[in-house]
């Protein structure tokens, strides 16, 4: 495994181990402009880009305990022992998150959420339902994957999880094709792509690591591992705040659709918000994939962390300087009408939220790399109540804005968004500091 250990960290030897991983999250984050376009483009647009939208919200939020296995796997998984142990934990996970999607799928449960909490009108309610049963393969497709990517960025093999990501791009692009020209609702087009894509990319997962799967196993029979045996207990105690932070990460996206339901404009904005948050995603994408970047090269003792945070500065102005030039200029029209396809009545929604959000890729570069030092650390505590701030004060600011500022949906959102985010990045930099010194 490239750690960071016995070398010395320079931008290049950075950016060589990073680049795939960033190209991995950029052709991940074309994933919904791509699907937000076909949909726009097929009967009901608004309707579907609503339902799509509230769908994989809800997908979202039932992945969110596994997203988090690949930072363990590519942490933990060290001999053979740790391997069949993660593995087996991982399997628990995603049996369970199935299970909770399949009872929220329950009609009587679903339509009492969809439509009696967050006020979905019926057809919006009905497109949503079939589109979350399309999405039941999602999540523990996502864990299994997830696990198997650890190990391969482990062992650098980084270009490995970039060519999953073409087969499952490929897959998806195939999928929505098909379905598009039989006039299939947009919804399911959106939903079994998605399906469809991340299941391929789990096979091809798995297969690519099988070399990297023999060492562990090879290194623990030959008696070279002298590390503590681990225990489901650490894991369980490694883990939890990790599945935590990602449940309340994800979790906060039904609560921002929930207070949409309640505001002005609600329908334009359920609408538009699917289309705001991929394009924000297509440049937080660079700076979510350094997080196993800062993880995998810091080194045991955090010699690494000088030229990380140098080199996270200048991606993170880096990314804000180049989505400024799209959310504050003409092409901002040339995105979300011509090439998103939405109404020109639509894209003057998603204009003042994308200028709003223009510094969360930034910010999103920064709490990678205080991740990365705290769970580097084995200290994951203060990653849970970061994520518990920023959801505070996400729920707060729509609270405020909706209620008693009278905010147009998608634009509060916006606002909720990155003074969340920016709450948790504030609390994090005492633990940024004390990491960094050891």
């Amino acid at each position: 495994m490239m750690t960071g250990e016995n070398q010395i960290l320079n931008f290049k030897k950075i950016f060589v181990f990073w680049y795939p991983l960033a190209a991995t999250w950029l052709m991940m984050a074309m994933e919904n402009p791509f699907l937000a376009a076909i949909i726009a483009r097929l009967a009901e647009p608004k309707f579907n880009l609503a339902a799509f939208g509230v769908a994989f919200s809800f997908a979202l939020i039932i992945e969110a305990p596994i997203i988090m296995i690949m930072s363990a796997s590519t942490a933990l998984v060290t001999n053979r022992d740790a391997f069949y142990k993660l593995r087996r934990f991982t399997y628990f996970l995603n049996g369970f998150i199935t299970l909770i999607m399949l009872v929220g799928l329950i009609p009587p449960v679903f339509y009492f959420i969809a439509e009696d909490l967050i006020g979905l009108p019926a057809h919006v309610a009905r497109l949503t339902h079939v589109s979350s049963i399309i999405l039941i393969p999602w999540p523990a497709a996502i864990g299994y994957r997830r696990f198997y990517q650890g190990l391969l960025i482990r062992f650098n093999l980084t270009r490995r999880v970039a060519y999953g990501t073409v087969v499952r791009l490929s897959t998806m692009a195939a999928t929505a094709l098909v379905l598009y020209f039989f006039s299939v609702p947009g919804a399911y087009v959106g939903a079994a792509a998605l399906s469809m894509g991340v299941v391929f990319e789990a096979f091809a997962s798995r297969i690519m690591a099988n070399n990297s799967v023999k060492q562990v196993l090879q290194k623990v029979s030959s008696g070279e591992q002298k590390e503590k045996p681990l225990t489901y207990r650490f894991i369980a105690k490694f883990y939890y705040p990790l599945a935590l932070m990602t449940i309340l990460s994800l979790g906060i996206h039904p609560v921002v659709i929930f207070f949409m339901g309640k505001s002005r404009f609600a329908i334009e904005s359920l609408a538009v918000l699917p289309v705001i948050n991929a394009l924000v995603f297509i440049f937080r994408s660079l700076g979510l994939s350094y997080l196993e970047v800062a993880l995998a090269l810091l080194g045991k003792k955090n010699q690494g962390y000088i030229p990380l945070r140098n080199f996270a500065l200048m991606l993170g102005f880096g990314v804000v300087g180049i989505f400024s030039l799209i959310a504050f200029t003409p092409a901002a029209r040339t995105w979300f009408h011509h090439i998103s396809g939405l109404s020109e009545a639509l894209a003057l929604f998603s204009y003042l939220p994308t200028r709003i959000l223009v510094l969360l890729p930034g910010l999103t570069v920064l709490i990678s790399l205080q991740r990365a030092l705290l769970v580097n650390n084995k200290n994951t505590g203060p990653i849970t109540w970061a994520t518990a701030i920023e959801v505070v004060v996400i729920m707060g600011a729509l609270i405020i804005s909706i209620n008693y500022l009278d905010f147009v949906g998608a634009t509060a959102a916006a606002c909720a968004y990155t003074l969340g985010r920016l709450g948790a990045n504030l609390y994090l930099f005492p633990g940024q500091f004390r990491a960094a010194r050891g």
